[in-house]
């Protein structure tokens, strides 16, 4: 009898230590920061993001460093939804912070964002990168208080990677500005501690290789943008998964723009976008590189379990 009970014992702590091996087991994925200028910028890192958290067990969070109020000319459509005129500018720069919030943090929740760092910059007005000055030579941000705070950010949390958009000439001077600030606040930190930062584009597979390849080599003015690596990590939105391969990731894409209602040219950017491509600062530590190839061959395993049906 004294057997069976300790056996009966035995049996117990095991199936009660079983989950807890289990979950102790997986291996611990990356550790994302993306840092954008706008409530919606984050689609361009969507699908990536989704297969982090979702398949390579990983986190990935958000700072935001506008409000978003900018976006009031594009939000007709989402008068009606919203009950209010916000193409007023008024009404717009009043409520588009809060509603845009809203947006993001949904839009976030279908990829599985953890967590949300809002830095609340004035969205003034829309400037071309060539007038980037405006914004990094005046006092429209508060520069400082940006730096200081991605900078305790990237610290405490011990991020793996950061995720910008690639600074140039032909995008919002917000998004510039931001990858520009992001990268200097890697730059000031120990090279030994810092996050590899990558900057992120998106391609078409109708795009030749030399245009896929030729679309980034960093922002002339800022040194601190350069990419020397002439071939980029990709993440092929377009993979097959599920039942007869049916699926792909483009649809969670689609997903995050639909939540962003309050900005009707966002609802232009469905469907498009094959590709996810990621440009390697120079900034970033050589043996980074095998890091990040590493990470980019995960992210192109198919790890669903197809299910057969009769």
């Amino acid at each position: 009898m004294k057997t069976i009970r300790i056996l009966f014992l035995s049996l117990t702590i095991l199936i009660f230590l079983y989950p807890v091996k289990i979950l102790f087991s997986q291996e611990k994925g990356p550790k994302v920061l993306v840092v954008t200028a706008h409530p919606d910028d984050d689609a361009v890192f969507a699908a990536t993001n989704y297969k982090i958290v979702h398949d390579l067990n990983g986190v990935v969070d958000i700072a935001l460093i506008t409000n978003g109020e900018g976006g009031y000319k594009y939000s007709t459509l989402a008068e009606d939804i919203y009950g209010l005129e916000l193409t007023d500018e008024e009404v717009g720069r009043k409520y588009l912070p809060e509603i845009r919030k809203k947006e993001l943090e949904a839009g976030g929740k279908i990829i599985g964002i953890r967590d949300y760092y809002y830095f609340n910059q004035k969205d003034d007005r829309y400037i071309t990168s060539a007038d980037i000055k405006e914004i990094l030579d005046s006092n429209i941000w508060d520069l400082e208080y940006i730096r200081t705070g991605l900078k305790a950010l990237m610290e405490s949390q011990k991020y793996d990677y950061v995720f910008i958009l690639t600074p140039n000439l032909q995008t919002h001077a917000h998004h510039s500005s931001v990858g520009i600030i992001a990268l200097e606040t890697v730059s000031s930190m120990d090279i030994n501690d810092r996050p590899i930062i990558l900057g992120a584009t998106y391609g078409e597979k109708n795009d030749s290789t030399d245009k896929i390849y030729d679309i980034y080599r960093g922002f002339d003015q800022y040194p601190i943008t350069s990419v020397s690596d002439t071939i980029p990590f990709i993440f092929d939105r377009t993979q097959k998964f599920s039942y007869r391969d049916a699926l792909d990731y483009k649809i969670i894409v689609n997903w995050l723009i639909a939540e962003h209602k309050s900005q009707g040219t966002m609802q232009l950017g469905v469907n498009r976008g094959d590709y996810e491509v990621y440009w390697y600062f120079d900034i970033n530590r050589e043996s980074g590189k095998q890091k990040t190839r590493e990470l980019f061959d995960k992210l192109k395993i198919n790890y669903f379990k197809k299910k057969e049906y009769n």
